[in-house]
């Protein structure tokens, strides 16, 4: 049973057939998905489909693309989500993105990335982190915090920061990006990590695997990271299945479908 750890189904992409894409997926092999908000609307919607499907689960949190309007006020509303709905299970996703120049300043981004991390220690839940470009001052805000746990989403840090984050207790995510022909650097730190800090995710509809590339992802095509990471570990698939199914239910506290 393969576990989607992050996944957007509340994303317009799947505006028009995103009952049909979650009600198919347990049948293709999938059993657990997490759906991660970005911002107040996508973080409601996640724990809406979380309620409709048993399979999925939510996580509420504000991107830090998606930042820009911020109000410290917004955290009560996070807050309220997660304390009034059981199957939230992290506040994701929070983090740091400083790709893109027109993003929100990137003190802002801090700003709201610590509230938001102070928000899950108050509330005991582990948080799902997006660092791009952004390394240094990622890890350096998550040592900050040293009494919350979390999870690296589509991790695209040095082998360094992977054994610190290790040491720390997190887990790293990769998604379909470990398909690509460029993806030296995620396979370097899976050669390393121990097989009980891996989770599996698609970012759908974002970063299809080869040899979906280009088109719409979803959670069917999980399995393609499933079948990499055995490659690169010397390992049968469906013990990388295995593992990361554990650790995912370890990680969020859900109780393994039988």
């Amino acid at each position: 049973m393969l576990f989607d750890t992050h996944a957007h189904y509340d994303s317009n992409q799947f505006k028009d057939d995103r009952m049909e894409v979650l009600a198919a997926l347990p049948q293709a092999g999938v059993g657990l998905v997490v759906n991660p908000g970005c911002d107040l609307a996508t973080s409601r919607t996640a724990v809406e489909l979380s309620e409709t499907f048993p399979y999925v689960y939510a996580a509420v949190g504000v991107h830090p693309g998606d930042c820009a309007d911020w109000q410290d006020s917004w955290l009560s509303e996070l807050e309220q989500l997660a304390r009034e709905h059981q199957k939230v299970r992290a506040i994701g996703e929070i983090g740091l993105d400083y790709y893109w120049k027109d993003n929100p300043p990137r003190d802002l981004q801090k700003h709201v990335f610590h509230a938001q991390m102070d928000l899950a220690e108050q509330l005991n839940l582990p948080i799902i982190v997006h660092d791009r470009e952004a390394h240094g001052d990622c890890l350096e805000a998550v040592q900050a915090h040293p009494n919350i746990t979390g999870v690296y989403h589509c991790y695209s840090g040095s082998l360094e920061d992977a054994k610190t984050l290790v040491n720390m207790g997190w887990m790293l995510s990769f998604t379909g990006v470990v398909t690509y022909k460029n993806a030296r650097k995620a396979l370097e730190v899976l050669e390393w990590l121990p097989l009980d800090r891996i989770m599996i995710e698609t970012d759908s509809p974002y970063l299809s695997p080869e040899p979906f590339r280009g088109k719409r992802n979803d959670s069917r095509h999980v399995y393609r990271v499933a079948e990499t990471i055995a490659l690169v570990k010397n390992l049968t698939v469906a013990e990388v299945v295995e593992a990361t199914t554990q650790n995912g239910c370890r990680f969020f506290g859900i109780q393994k479908p039988e």
